[in-house]
């Protein structure tokens, strides 16, 4: 297979310009020029690209969305706040690769006519945003970025933002408000960021693996990216996964690739004891699957869902039969209790009790009372808030005590 995303990243310093260049970087720009904007948009489309943040929502039709009214600014958002526990990919393509991401940058406001665009990052990334930054600076220098970009006669700013630590700016209206220099909250939708967003104007909001992408689109054509993966998932997927196996790392493959495959063939097999015991396939805050519907699933969206759970980020997390599911879940009762902005009452008062229930059935033993309330908190909070992060701890708390109530039940106090 060829590779879509990290062909480059074993080459020695592919994050300078110089590297990236003599490997086919910046070949695609006077394709770009050449064409025009809507049939940009119309090539994203026909590849079947869909968001690697999570969502899986189709790039060239949010594309789409973008009014055509000339007056007004038009800016493309990069999400660069990769947060979600279990997921890293992001960080090695904004390491080892940031002009891969500045290229896709480029074509993507040239397809929607934006000259300026952010990119958001984690403010814990070190290394990550010293990357990203020497590589935009870098294009400043080449006439790559800013006025005339490439004596193209179109003139395109990008400036690194960088976050202060919080989760729930990875969600896109938050990150928004947060880079409109407010707390950031989400918003509540409609209206969406394509027609009201950055600074109240049309916006297209991206991950950096999304936009990444769209260099070899653009050069090797739609049909050729659809080469990969199934009908409804083309392409490749960059997945992190970490847990119980023996080689660790971030993996390329075509989306459809079975995740026994995944484990045996690129990781090198399950780690700790050598059992396994579940896998959580798309970052923490999706349902996790049983050993058994793990081995019998493939890593598409479609296929997932059909499982109970979804592809989310890419973070695949192995989990070996040596795992209290009950401590694994009071992890993520503390992450998404400490990590909810407070907004919204389902989320902050849900996330904080799920947490403390957690705490004190784990420490203390609980009652089948305790375990029947956080299925009703769960309840409680789901599809009841502006954003998703109380869906992403009600959905883990259901799938977790349904699948292996086994485990809670250990730490349930037995009554005479």
């Amino acid at each position: 297979m060829t590779l879509v995303l990290t062909n480059r990243f074993k080459l020695k310093d592919s994050h300078t310009l110089a590297v990236y260049e003599e490997n086919g970087g910046y070949k695609t720009i006077d394709k770009v020029f050449a064409t025009n904007p809507d049939d940009i948009i119309e090539e994203v489309k026909q590849s079947g690209l869909r968001g690697r943040g999570g969502a899986g929502f189709p790039a060239g039709l949010k594309w789409s969305f973008i009014p055509k009214d000339p007056g007004k600014p038009k800016y493309v958002c990069v999400n660069a706040d990769e947060s979600e526990p279990g997921t890293f990919k992001d960080r090695y393509l904004l390491e080892l690769d940031p002009h891969q991401l500045i290229e896709g940058i480029i074509i993507c406001c040239y397809a929607i006519q934006s000259h300026d665009a952010y990119i958001y990052i984690r403010g814990e990334f070190d290394l990550p945003y010293r990357r990203i930054q020497a590589a935009v600076d870098e294009a400043y220098a080449k006439g790559y970025l800013g006025k005339n970009i490439f004596g193209k006669g179109y003139d395109l700013n990008i400036v690194v933002h960088r976050g202060a630590g919080a989760y729930i700016c990875g969600e896109e209206t938050a990150l928004l408000e947060s880079l409109e220099g407010k707390r950031g909250n989400p918003r509540v939708k409609p209206p969406f960021p394509a027609t009201h967003g950055a600074f109240g104007c049309p916006t297209v909001i991206n991950n950096v693996e999304t936009i990444s992408a769209l260099p070899w689109i653009i050069t090797n054509g739609a049909q050729n990216y659809r080469q990969w993966g199934t009908e409804k998932s083309p392409g490749t997927k960059m997945f992190s996964v970490s847990g119980h196996v023996n080689k660790p790392g971030v993996y390329e493959v075509p989306l459809g690739y079975p995740i026994k495959d995944m484990i045996q063939n690129e990781c090198g097999g399950v780690g700790g004891t050598g059992r396994l015991k579940a896998v959580i396939p798309g970052g923490s805050s999706v349902p996790v699957l049983t050993a058994e519907e793990a081995l019998d699933a493939n890593l598409d969206y479609e296929s997932l869902m059909e499982k109970g759970t979804f592809l989310g980020s890419g973070g695949i997390i192995v989990i070996d039969d040596s795992v209290d599911m009950l401590w694994a879940l009071r992890n993520l009762g503390h992450f998404y209790s400490h990590e909810s902005c407070g907004q919204c009452t389902p989320c902050r008062e849900g996330t904080g009790w799920v947490s403390k229930i957690l705490d004190r059935i784990y420490h203390e033993g609980g009652t089948q009372a305790d375990l029947d309330l956080l299925n009703e908190i769960a309840d409680n909070m789901s599809g009841k808030t502006i954003c998703a992060l109380a869906d992403a701890l009600a959905m883990p708390v259901r799938s977790y005590l349904k699948k292996f109530p086994e485990d809670f039940a250990r730490h349930i106090k037995k009554t005479a």
